[in-house]
């Protein structure tokens, strides 16, 4: 592509915030009609880059031109205005409107009768047909939001940054929460927009994506421009060492190791209308991968597990000894921690520290007699971990939701190992980090194991399951299909179960 066809061009972009250089001469250029994919490891400064284009941060230094002129934005509604819209991971639709109020929320077309300025509903009717009709797809406009499935909603989003007639979309992560059928259908929506002439910056962690859907990659770390490449030029690994500064080496460092006895276990775990009847059972050293598609129970059964949701029947033992779990609290004390797929809502407090996300569950143990915190030990707790983990931050008084995708993952492991499990349930423990932090991760739950301690590890990411399970349950519809030993893993045999 000619350098004549840029339509967004970003020139030495520095970003400082207090004690952290974010942005250092960053240097991107978007072409028309081109998908340009930005990836990186968590923190590498992507989100940052896409908050000043669209006018959430001011940059430091550095100038981004539109089609030749110098942009200036200095709030997202003058990036909206100069045709730029942004389609972040989590949709910021409002459930209890509907598609149509969505889609013009605060742009509203009027129509002036005797002076007095009112809605337009017929107008933005048509507008919105004409939207839809441009991504080929029907949608209600006056089904409420919260009635529509994630995909849709997606889609909505993507018309919702077309009713400001964005020529420019920058899509973040956008995959995230789809299932593949519906990845399919939001490419296809990708494609037509990019033969329409729509350019777009694409942001995903998932290098396959990447390789189908863009046309060129700059890959970014430590807030600094590394390299960009056509992507039939390049390869997976390339990029990898790129985004990571060395290669990788093994994705899925398991070690083959001898297992103990069993430690925990489920009879006939019932829940009325989502579990049935599920047999599982854990042994010393062991990881046990939990598969199945959406909507199979796989976090429903994680839940009962550990006394976060209650069971209509069944037993659990642990050691050998039946045990009541009455709440989270009780599993805890008998060492069964649950690490939830969603660090953000359920796993972290993210506006507090480090330190204090780390030693919450343990306050009631590092505690004196009045309720006084030993802040010496919860000093020691926090230092101990964040070395083991490998947490990057200043010091436990760096506030979490300043950390990385990937390094929040690390603190909510972090979290979990303070409380000294024995049993320790994963719900989906890389969803969202980078293949570098996901390495890391790999690395920690391998070590983990090779320590004695026995894990239960829930993933939608087969080779994630593959590559990390000495024993793999199979369930779908709240009912368990089967299980695989080790050797016998393949992801034809995972799926053929699980569908």
């Amino acid at each position: 592509m000619e350098e004549t066809n840029c339509v967004l061009d970003i020139q030495n972009i520095t970003k400082r915030f207090p004690g952290v250089l974010a942005l250092n001469n960053m240097c991107v250029s978007l072409h028309e009609g081109e998908v340009h994919a930005i990836c990186g490891e968590n923190g590498a400064g992507k989100s940052t880059l896409m908050k000043i284009i669209t006018g959430v941060y001011m940059q430091d230094e550095g100038e981004i031109y539109l089609r030749g002129n110098l942009l200036k934005v200095k709030k997202p509604s003058d990036a909206y205005d100069q045709g730029i819209a942004i389609i972040f991971q989590e949709t910021s639709l409002f459930p209890e409107l509907t598609v149509l109020e969505n889609l013009f929320m605060g742009h509203e077309l009027k129509k002036k009768i005797a002076g007095i300025g009112i809605l337009d509903y017929p107008a933005m009717r048509k507008k919105a047909y004409s939207i839809f009709d441009r991504l080929g797809m029907k949608v209600d406009l006056d089904k409420t939001v919260n009635s529509l499935g994630v995909a849709t909603k997606q889609m909505v989003e993507i018309a919702k940054a077309l009713t400001f007639d964005s020529s420019i979309l920058i899509l973040d992560e956008p995959t995230a929460a789809l299932t593949s059928r519906e990845v399919t259908t939001l490419f296809d929506t990708i494609k037509k927009l990019k033969s329409q002439g729509v350019s777009m910056l694409y942001i995903s962690h998932r290098l396959e994506e990447i390789f189908t859907i863009a046309d060129r990659v700059s890959v970014i770390r430590d807030g600094e421009y590394v390299n960009t490449s056509i992507v039939a030029d390049v390869t997976k690994e390339k990029l990898v060492e790129w985004m990571v500064g060395r290669a990788l080496g093994n994705l899925y460092p398991k070690e083959n190791i001898t297992l103990g006895g069993v430690v925990f276990e489920g009879k006939g775990i019932e829940q009325d209308g989502v579990l049935h009847g599920i047999d599982i059972s854990l042994r010393k050293g062991e990881i046990l991968g939990v598969a199945g598609l959406a909507g199979a129970g796989r976090t429903e059964l994680a839940l009962t597990l550990c006394g976060l949701a209650k069971p209509d029947g069944g037993q659990l033992f642990l050691e050998g000894k039946e045990i009541k779990l009455e709440n989270y609290r009780d599993a805890l004390e008998l060492g069964i921690v649950y690490i939830s797929e969603d660090r953000q809502k359920f796993g972290l407090v993210i506006d507090m520290t480090l330190k204090e996300n780390i030693t919450l569950p343990l306050l009631y143990r590092i505690s004196g007699a009045f309720g006084i915190i030993d802040r010496r030990q919860e000093n020691a707790i926090t230092k101990q971990y964040m070395k083991s983990l490998s947490i990057k931050a200043p010091d436990g008084d760096f506030r979490t939701d300043n950390l990385s995708g990937g390094n929040q993952q690390k603190v909510s492991v972090a979290k979990a190992l303070a409380a000294k499990p024995k049993i320790l349930i994963l719900d989906e423990p890389t969803r969202g980090v980078d293949v570098g932090a996901k390495a890391e991760i790999h690395h920690i739950i391998g070590n983990l194991a090779k320590e004695g301690l026995s894990i239960i590890m829930i993933s939608s990411d087969l080779p994630e399951v593959l590559g990390m399970s000495d024993r793999v349950l199979v369930m779908k519809f709240g009912e368990k299909k089967g299980e695989l030993m080790r050797d016998e893993l393949s992801q034809e045999k995972i799926l053929l179960m699980a569908l």
